[in-house]
């Protein structure tokens, strides 16, 4: 939480913004200008991208409340959102405060897409800057969605593929399998970024390998409490006589 500022609240969570968020907006505004005709529809832009990943992350937080969980807090940064949630230890309801996440998305597509149609140019007339802004704003929310679905912990579709395998196999068994494949994920992506020279991708590619490591550890943590349960629930040993 260090370095982030209070935004607002809305349903008892609330929103912080980090300062990085600024730095990077203004290097990406830069890189978006020349798509305008009007400099402001690239602040459009960028603030419709983090409008879209809030409502995500807001969707995430009030499912977690409907099963009974705690959410108090978003903090936006540059490279999306990160909703603090704590769904009972219950496949159904970790699978329920994940999916909500993108829902959201799902279910803006069509409402995009009305908007997309409606103000899109005739054939052969330049676009206005409205009209380019909704197009970007469709695919903005569009690679979210698919980004997010990828089975990779910790995204959200790595998330619900532990959830789903923790019906079958458990808490601890599901997390470990989900941490190795976001293991496998991160690694690829750290190769792709340094095949690329990409900068985002390789920040992208260390954080899925430094919550996959947690997520892994936290199943250690889980195994060495079930250890600690079960002796002290055995019966104490009788000496011999």
């Amino acid at each position: 939480m260090g370095g982030t500022i209070r935004l607002f609240k809305f349903s008892g969570v609330q929103v912080y913004l980090h300062f990085s968020w600024f730095i990077i907006a203004a290097y990406q505004l830069t890189q978006r200008l020349h798509n305008y005709q009007s400099p402001i529809f690239a602040a459009y832009e960028y603030l419709a991208l983090f409008g879209i990943v809030l409502l995500h992350e807001f969707g995430h937080a009030l499912a977690c409340r409907q099963t009974g969980g705690s959410a108090d807090r978003i903090v936006l940064w540059p490279l999306g959102g990160i909703a603090f949630v704590n769904p009972p230890r219950r496949p159904g309801a970790v699978l329920w405060s994940i999916a909500a996440g993108p829902l959201v998305n799902v279910m803006l597509l069509p409402i995009l897409s009305a908007v997309v149609f409606l103000t899109a140019a005739p054939a052969g007339i330049e676009p206005s800057d409205f009209s380019k802004l909704m197009l970007q704003v469709w695919w903005i929310n569009l690679v979210l969605l698919i980004f997010n679905m990828l089975p990779v912990y910790p995204l959200d579709g790595g998330q619900i593929l532990r959830a789903l395998l923790w019906f079958p196999l458990g808490e601890i068994r599901s997390l470990q399998i989900a941490s190795v494949i976001g293991l496998i994920g991160g690694a690829l992506l750290a190769a792709f970024a340094v095949f690329s020279w990409s900068f985002w991708l390789g920040l992208m590619a260390f954080f899925l390998l430094s919550r996959a490591i947690a997520g892994w550890q936290y199943a250690k943590t889980l195994i060495q409490e079930q250890e600690a349960i079960r002796a002290a629930a055995a019966p104490p040993a009788v000496p011999p006589n």
